[in-house]
């Protein structure tokens, strides 16, 4: 069934939220939080893991409250990583509460970031560390976003998902280190979750003068005035702006619904791109009975477009990454 609101609801809030701490039932914590969500009707997704909880969730103002409050009461979720936005209708169409062994996956689940994260950077003295030539600075980003936008002086391991980090530091990263003596690293993600991971990575790794940006790309968007600001470009992001700048307004680029990657105004004059279908980097990927079926998917959701419904195929979502 699908949820609209009429222009007399109220409107909905959208909190994307994580914390590192130690979840010694993650089972447990999976049957309270699917609980208190369904009483309440908000939507959206929840990761529980050993290692914390990740995730975003949309309901009212007070049915977000509500949830909130449960998490704040959990050992350990006193405080959480949190973000806020407003819609005027329900992004998700159920609520999943899901139990994995990592709530963003690096593949290295022995890792304890709520202990090992490097030492935090807010936003105001970001400049100053990366801005120094003894600091190394690291996307910690998948190749796509980067390729959008990025830090000055930012080394971009061009990774296709953060499951590559481990390895691309093991075979360039610890190079990189040397043969710059850097002094120290500096690391960022879109939102934090990312940053402090491989933060404890390098840590344990044995690297031990590392930092990162405390809540992400994001924060230093919104703090951080234009001018002086060392952000160029634009910022991906898990929902349905794609990409952000300076004061979080919304950025130039639009999605690929084939292979859910960013695609600039360049790009969408390119011959490849179908919307709805493809973009220049997938369209040799799909086959004919793959585009016929994009195809009816994008008439579908311009359709519930037109009726006003939120369509599953716009149900991204939020992500703190």
């Amino acid at each position: 069934m699908t949820e609209h609101l009429t222009s007399s609801d109220q409107a909905v809030r959208v909190a994307a939220l994580y914390r590192f701490a130690p979840v010694a039932n993650p089972e447990a914590v999976r049957k309270t939080l699917q609980t208190v969500c369904d009483a309440v009707q908000v939507r959206g997704t929840l990761l529980v893991a050993p290692e914390g909880l990740n995730g975003t969730i949309a309901g009212s103002e007070a049915a977000i409250a509500a949830v909130l409050s449960t998490i704040h009461a959990m050992p350990g979720f006193e405080t959480l990583e949190l973000k806020y936005a407003w819609t005027d209708a329900l992004p998700f169409h159920r609520m999943k509460v899901r139990v994995k062994r990592e709530i963003v996956t690096m593949g290295q689940p022995d890792l304890d970031p709520a202990t090992q994260a490097g030492v935090y950077v807010a936003p105001t003295g970001w400049n100053a560390l990366i801005a120094d030539p003894e600091t190394l600075v690291i996307d910690t980003r998948n190749d796509y976003e980067g390729e959008i936008g990025a830090f000055e002086r930012a080394v971009q391991p061009n990774t296709r998902s953060f499951r590559d980090f481990p390895d691309w530091f093991r075979s360039e990263g610890r190079a990189l280190i040397e043969q710059t003596g850097a002094k120290r690293v500096a690391m960022y993600c879109t939102g934090g979750i990312r940053c402090e991971k491989s933060t404890a990575f390098l840590k344990a790794e044995g690297v031990e003068n590392v930092h990162h940006l405390e809540g992400g790309i994001l924060r230093y968007l919104e703090t951080v005035d234009e001018d002086q600001s060392l952000w160029r470009g634009e910022c991906f992001v898990f929902d349905e702006r794609v990409s952000v700048g300076h004061g979080l307004s919304q950025g130039p680029h639009t999605l690929c619904r084939g292979c859910r990657l960013p695609v600039d105004e360049a790009g969408r004059a390119s011959p490849h791109y179908i919307e709805g279908v493809s973009c220049e980097r997938c369209h040799n990927a799909r086959d004919e009975v793959q585009r016929q079926r994009y195809a009816e998917r994008h008439r579908q959701m311009e359709m519930a477009r037109e009726r006003g419904d939120t369509h599953l195929g716009k149900a991204r979502g939020t992500e703190i990454a």
